[in-house]
């Protein structure tokens, strides 16, 4: 069995932290296809999201998923970002947060996800060898 990624639960921390001392978090998040946010704010590829519980509602942080609604120019949106997409959440007041790579999305399966909430791999990649994880990277976020 392949090992956990630690990625979700710094996301899950670093969320608390801001929560807990009066923050804002903010994710900064690289879209691919397997985002599910308004095209009309992606700038340059990235979009960043406002994670805080005044700006979202029932929000959950997966393991392999971000899922909450929000609203965005006065329009109620369903929003799913995959956490290999997320390269960084910061507390917008303070700057201070965690950088992340993005992952590949092609190790998770959206239609299998969004009906059963667990991220399963597609037949086509079970049959690749698996490879070897990247050495973890940090990158300070201003």
């Amino acid at each position: 069995m392949a090992e956990t990624s630690t990625k979700p639960y710094f996301l899950r921390a670093l969320h608390e932290w801001a929560t807990d001392n009066g923050y804002t978090p903010h994710l900064v998040v690289q879209v691919n296809e397997d985002c599910r946010v308004p095209a009309a704010f992606v700038r340059d590829g990235q979009i960043t999201l406002n994670v805080s519980s005044d700006a979202t509602g029932q929000l959950v942080f997966g393991n392999e998923y971000i899922e909450f609604q929000a609203r965005f120019g006065g329009k109620a949106e369903n929003v799913l970002v995959p956490v290999g997409a997320v390269t960084a959440i910061y507390a917008r007041e303070t700057g201070s947060g965690m950088g992340f790579e993005v992952e590949s999305s092609t190790d998770v399966s959206l239609a299998d996800s969004r009906t059963s909430h667990t991220a399963q791999r597609s037949e086509s990649d079970s049959n690749e060898p698996e490879e070897k994880p990247k050495r973890p990277g940090l990158r300070i976020v201003k």
